[in-house]
């Protein structure tokens, strides 16, 4: 805008960027609601897309059925031959994985809790942190502790801290320390490589008289889960005599990762 535009044009100048950056976005959502409809192409009869079939299906005309299947090739979404390239393979494994890890779980938990008595957790990494996915309840004890399916936990919990210091995204990582509040990232940097060398996360609980301490659970690419045991911080302390039960953990989360092939 001209330092010597008059109020009615700078306006106008104004409504005319909001405009254009408007239909930008427009034709950003455009472009990854047709990449989607492309890769939806795919089915079990259906192993391989072509120009040609991509414009018979959804209307297109082959010269832009072409481009789409060319940028696609070029995002890694779509290999040379139009198969599913390299980052779908990643997201079915990814996801394969942690439907195996949930559905191995469960006899691993009970056997762990009834042996340490005190409640295990499983955690996966969603959204807004790590989502409680698992729950086995200690079966003995006057005292329960316990978390309910589908809570997102705290950014220091023991489970965040063995996701982001098992995790090879380093953006994940980034937004998970920009999360904290000013002055705790750098801690936590080192918490984490602390948790890297023990292979546990500890959560700080004690001002509630609670203590939770997880470890990772590996697949072929990556850590797909947190276990942890949560009690109270007399049952489960940082030291002494809970040692035993954090090797348990760990054995059992080692266990559960040889079963899902990490």
């Amino acid at each position: 805008m001209d330092l010597n535009d008059s109020p009615g044009e700078a306006r106008q100048s104004a409504a005319s960027g909001l405009s254009a950056a408007s239909e930008v976005d427009k034709g950003v959502i455009q472009s990854i609601d047709r990449a989607g409809q492309i890769l939806a192409l795919f089915d079990q009869d259906t192993l391989s897309l072509s120009a040609a079939m991509v414009a018979e299906r959804l209307g297109l005309n082959r010269t832009t059925a072409h481009r789409y299947l060319l940028s696609l090739q070029s995002a890694g979404f779509l290999n040379k031959g139009n198969a599913p390239g390299p980052i779908l393979d990643q997201l079915a494994a990814f996801i394969s994985g942690r439907r195996q890890v949930l559905s191995l779980a469960p006899p691993l938990m009970r056997k762990l809790s009834d042996e340490t008595g005190i409640t295990v957790v499983m955690s996966i990494l969603g959204r807004s942190g790590p989502v409680v996915a698992l729950v086995e309840e200690a079966a003995i004890g006057t005292i329960l502790i316990t978390v309910r399916v589908g809570t997102v936990l705290a950014a220091k919990s023991a489970q965040a801290r063995v996701l982001m210091a098992f995790q090879s995204e380093p953006a994940v990582v980034s937004q998970y320390l920009a999360s904290l509040p000013d002055g705790e990232a750098h801690e936590e940097r080192a918490e984490l490589d602390k948790v890297r060398r023990e292979r546990v996360g500890w959560s700080e609980l004690g001002h509630l008289g609670l203590a939770a301490v997880a470890a990772p659970v590996f697949g072929s690419r990556d850590v797909q889960a947190a276990m942890a045991l949560i009690s109270t911080d007399k049952m489960l302390p940082a030291s002494g005599r809970s040692q035993k039960m954090v090797e348990m953990l760990q054995d059992t989360t080692a266990q559960l990762s040889k079963l899902v092939g990490a």
